[in-house]
């Protein structure tokens, strides 16, 4: 122990004698990248071997009549909510929105479990059916490797935050091998201010996790993909449509969301994991495309195999019926926001990640082959469907370029850029004007927890106003006198006092410059009452707990330097101007840094 402290001093010695800030981000980016690649090979495997595991037996194979489907999402909820509660002792939902909530008030910080509990935990979930994503845990995994390798070399809070932005970009791209769409994951979906500074540990980190990713799962793109027909000026209006859609489709998968928590915080845990169970066995027995992720139901219908979306299931002969299918299409893509929220409500670890994917490619699918049954206009079914995951991934997660460039990355090609830009900006334009937060933002915001790309509003959004206040002021009665005010001038150095009532509640304040030409006449000490020379302004007093941003624009246009904070009545504090500016360079000159 004492041989190994002493080498690890070294090393921290060494580094700061002999490398840069910029050296020092580029080391531990390619380390976040290796251990994020391996990450996602693991978690991959993990997913497959139990998947694997739960149907190997002769009598659990999977198909219509083994009623064993119905259990096996409450089995891995069960054993998941198990080792969350005895084991882990944490609370590992909400990945992506607990990494963002890290950046804005934690300083980036995260535990050291987080490396490997959310690997576990999700795999069981989705193993056994759950039907969530992988990429929301994997995120807050490379987040923590991110983290904790920052805390291993003792950096500064600001290089801490680029590094847990390295883990969640090599995570995305380990899953996907998007390097790009790991990278613009980042900048959009964390909030994190893009530079040059910031870029490039990212992009090493992104790059290693692709090539990890590559040299062990293949070279083979996520989604195989070959363009069937060219883009014309004459399907623009089909993917304007596809857009709109995509949009009340993600509007609705919101409100599920809502819902589904609103009906599930009535439960306790073990009857959130019987009804959640039960309601989500009965969906994927009935409906298995809506088993764990759904990706490989999304492999078919790219290769234009629809009849094998419905192998094993109560729909698989009318599914040449062209009217059945698009109502069991509905169904899925309705169901779909159901089941992956009663999944997470439950206690299952996942993400919406892989669900917006899903339901935006059946979305595709469904507006491509109800327009072909018009006969207005013949479009290519595989070009919507990925035209549509990308399009309802930017409306959920609030993240067009990462939701176009990832769609490009996957397939292997660009050549349905122009479509991309088209359906993916008119659904996220649309659920951004009537939302003002995504999927992960949206707890962040409830709370005041939210980063954003504002740099003015996040430097004032994040002070501390308690630390900020200035509260050695010399108090005075409103029944004080003249006599009160000349000891309060012996003992402050302050050019106003703050005047209480026999309560504490704060009552006004009394200006220096309005008694100076009397705080010299001894013989109106005891007869001049504070209370007759005692000032009070609404403008210049505010609650404890207003927002910074609104106290900052008291001392906009005017000549006052200081406000007024008060606690239900009572008196707390003063805020300066000189406070709060010198507050707001620090932050800027901080989170702003390039050297």
């Amino acid at each position: 122990m004492i041989t190994w402290r002493r080498y690890y001093r070294n090393l921290l010695l060494w580094k700061l004698k002999h490398l840069k800030k910029t050296q020092v981000l580029v080391v531990a980016s390619l380390f976040i990248g290796l251990f994020c690649g391996f990450a996602a090979v693991l978690l991959k495997n993990l997913v497959t071997y139990t998947y694997e595991l739960i149907t190997s037996w002769s009598f659990g194979q999977p198909d219509r009549g083994n009623l064993l489907f119905l259990m096996y999402p409450m089995i891995g909820i069960s054993i998941t909510v198990l080792l969350v509660k005895y084991f882990i002792k944490d609370d590992l939902s909400h990945g992506v929105s607990k990494v963002m909530y890290s950046l804005s008030r934690n300083n980036g910080k995260i535990k050291l479990h987080n490396c490997y509990s959310s690997l576990i935990t999700s795999s069981i979930t989705v193993g056994f059916g759950g039907s969530v994503g992988l990429e929301a845990p994997i995120v807050y995994t490379g987040s923590a490797i991110g983290s904790n390798i920052s805390r291993f070399l003792h950096l500064d809070s600001h290089l801490t935050k680029i590094l847990v932005a390295c883990g969640a970009a090599g995570a995305v791209a380990g899953v996907f091998k998007a390097p790009i769409a790991g990278i613009l994951f980042a900048f959009e979906v964390l909030m994190l201010d893009m530079s040059l500074f910031s870029m490039l540990p990212m992009l090493i980190s992104a790059i290693t996790a692709s090539l990890v990713s590559y040299y062990y799962l293949g070279q083979d793109a996520t989604f195989a993909f070959a363009t069937t027909s060219c883009f014309t000026f004459a399907k623009i209006p089909a993917f304007i449509f596809l857009g709109l859609i995509s949009a009340i489709v993600c509007l609705y998968f919101f409100r599920i969301d809502q819902f589904v928590k609103k009906v599930f915080a009535h439960f306790n845990t073990f009857w959130k994991i019987i009804i959640g169970g039960l309601l989500l066995g009965g969906l994927v027995y009935v409906f298995p495309p809506l088993f764990g992720e759904g990706y490989p139901a999304l492999t078919k219908m790219l290769a234009g195999d629809m009849h094998s979306v419905f192998e094993n299931s109560f729909f698989y002969n009318s599914s040449n019926t062209q009217y059945v299918l698009l109502l069991v299409l509905l169904a899925i893509i309705l169901l779909k926001s159901f089941a992956t929220n009663i999944t997470c409500a439950s206690g299952g670890v996942g993400g919406v990640f892989a669900p917006s994917l899903f339901i935006g490619g059946f979305v595709g699918f469904f507006v491509a082959r109800l327009i072909n049954l018009t006969g207005l206009v013949s479009v290519a079914e595989s070009n919507f469907v990925l035209v549509g995951m990308s399009s309802v991934m930017a409306g959920i997660m609030f993240a067009p370029l990462t939701s176009i460039f990832l769609i490009a990355e996957i397939t292997g090609g660009y050549d349905l850029m122009a479509p991309l830009l088209i359906s993916t900006t008119i659904s996220y334009l649309t659920v951004k004007s009537l939302r003002n937060y995504s999927i992960y933002a949206t707890p962040l915001a409830k709370k005041g927890d939210l980063m954003t790309h504002n740099k003015n509003y996040s430097a004032l959004h994040f002070m501390d106003k308690k630390k900020l206040l200035e509260t050695n002021f010399y108090k005075l009665s409103i029944d004080s006198t003249l006599r009160d005010v000349v000891k309060g001038v012996e003992n402050s150095s302050r050019n106003f006092f703050p005047v209480l009532d026999s309560d504490n509640n704060f009552k006004g304040v009394l200006v220096l410059d309005d008694v100076r030409n009397i705080l010299f006449h001894s013989e109106l000490y005891d007869k001049v009452y504070v209370r007759d020379y005692m000032r009070y302004s609404d403008y210049f007093i505010a609650d404890i707990n207003t927002p910074m941003e609104k106290l900052v624009d008291k001392f906009r246009g005017t000549d006052r330097y200081s406000v007024i904070l008060t606690d239900n009545g009572k008196f707390v504090g003063c805020l300066s101007r000189a406070n709060v500016f010198k507050a707001y360079q620090q932050y800027i000159r901080e989170y702003s840094s390039d050297d």
